[in-house]
């Protein structure tokens, strides 16, 4: 299935049903007065973050989406029926701008969080609301209020522990093949990724974390040259970044310039990711002779000046891998025994305190 992170749609929430003027007409009750019921509320637009799925594909061709009307209403006050809500589910991850004004709307980066985007519209009066002392037989009515329109454009920001970035052909997808199960498009040709592509990534039985590979990247990539500019945005979201570096790439240039130019993308796109932890995992180790290629790490390590952690592996043969996976494990738990989150109850007693 084609990985979609972009799509936009318009959306319309129901309109409210008219209210109703109605007299009381029965046998023993000549003069009844007014019995007009109000009009139903149109329907309203939520979108719905659902882990279940994994991509913007089903709304890649069907654009609009209407709610249900409410229903006019009727004598002896009865009210019309309201329209039916309208949920739409999208991936974690996705934030909701108004494509009008281009203004960020919500942010669903939880399980189960929703969000109205489409407001359904009021229901009408009906004529037993104008009833008083010197108006006995009221023919006002207020008719149902248009739901809310809105032209949307949703952005999928993958949610994952860790990212891959590094140049084209740096071995990120066989990497993410020989760590998990799943299986991107390996060749020896530049952007053969195309789309990201999620991997869980099994420490041991009951530990493991989501790895995302995403296309090379090249310099010019945060002004838009080649695929970067348009999926740097999913690194935003990841808690520690792995650079993949070739250390023997096929145009051969030098494996310490690439990773500058690769920091250098990533801080013009956005300064916090430069911040952010980045490890170096140097890659395609087994390609070189074992001395020549421990030379070739400490040149590297030793020009950067290199504080982070870093690791020599080969992910086609695996050797390396297993130090990379062990240490990466201890990080995310180390970061989640640090995060502090407020009590429950302050969310769900708003207004409330002890």
């Amino acid at each position: 299935m084609k990985f979609v992170d972009e799509a936009k749609i318009d959306v319309e929430a129901g309109k409210g049903g008219n209210g109703s003027c109605s007299f009381l007409r029965l046998k023993f009750v000549p003069h009844g007065g007014p019995d007009g019921g109000d009009g139903g509320r149109g329907g309203s637009i939520f979108l719905k973050a659902d882990e279940s799925i994994n991509t913007l594909v089903d709304y890649r061709f069907v654009h609009q989406y209407k709610a249900e009307n409410g229903e006019k209403g009727m004598g002896r006050n009865c009210s019309g029926k309201s329209g039916e809500d309208m949920t739409l589910r999208v991936p974690v991850g996705t934030m909701v701008y108004d494509d009008d004004t281009d203004e960020l709307i919500v942010d669903l980066a939880a399980q189960g969080q929703i969000a109205c985007v489409a407001q359904g519209g009021r229901g009408g009066l009906g004529n037993t609301h104008f009833k008083s002392s010197t108006n006995r037989a009221p023919r006002r009515t207020v008719p149902g209020a248009s739901g809310e329109q809105r032209n949307l454009r949703l952005e999928l920001k993958v949610l994952a522990d860790i990212g891959l970035v590094g140049m084209p052909n740096a071995g990120k997808s066989t990497l993410i093949r020989a760590l998990s199960a799943a299986r991107p498009k390996v060749a020896d040709y530049p952007f053969t990724t195309l789309y990201p592509c999620l991997g869980v990534v099994r420490a041991s039985r009951f530990r493991s974390f989501v790895i995302a590979d995403l296309p090379g990247l090249i310099e010019g990539a945060a002004e838009g040259a080649g695929l970067g500019i348009r999926f740097l945005k999913h690194v935003a979201r990841t808690r520690l970044l792995w650079q993949v570096v070739d250390l023997t790439p096929l145009d051969g240039s030098d494996p310490l310039n690439d990773i500058e130019i690769i920091a250098n993308e990533l801080g013009k796109y956005d300064e916090d990711l430069l911040a952010r932890e980045r490890w170096l995992v140097l890659n395609k180790a087994d390609l070189l002779p074992k001395d020549e290629a421990e030379a070739l790490v400490q040149r590297i390590i030793k020009k950067l000046k290199w504080k982070n952690k870093y690791f020599v592996i080969s992910g086609l043969s695996g050797e390396g891998t297993q130090d990379l996976v062990r240490e990466t494990m201890y990080y995310l738990e180390s970061l989640k025994k640090e995060e502090v989150s407020l009590p429950q109850s302050v969310f769900d007693q708003p207004g409330k305190s002890d």
